[in-house]
């Protein structure tokens, strides 16, 4: 699985900072680093917030 370098991809790919992605999901930018990393995974409620935000699917988010 690699959502935290699918998440970061996905977020510069939009020219987006953490911080930026972070109040849009209503998380701190810490807990977007951490996601990124593959230290924490986001909360299963926010994955479907996640993938429309950057018009994918859930499976394009956990795609290898």
């Amino acid at each position: 699985m690699k959502l935290g370098t699918n998440i970061r991809y996905l977020r510069q790919q939009k020219n987006m900072t953490q911080d930026q992605l972070a109040d849009f999901l209503g998380v701190s930018y810490q807990a977007v680093s951490k996601w990124e990393t593959d230290a924490n995974s986001p909360d299963i409620s926010l994955l479907p917030k996640i993938a429309k935000f950057f018009e994918v699917s859930l499976d394009t988010l956990f795609s290898e």
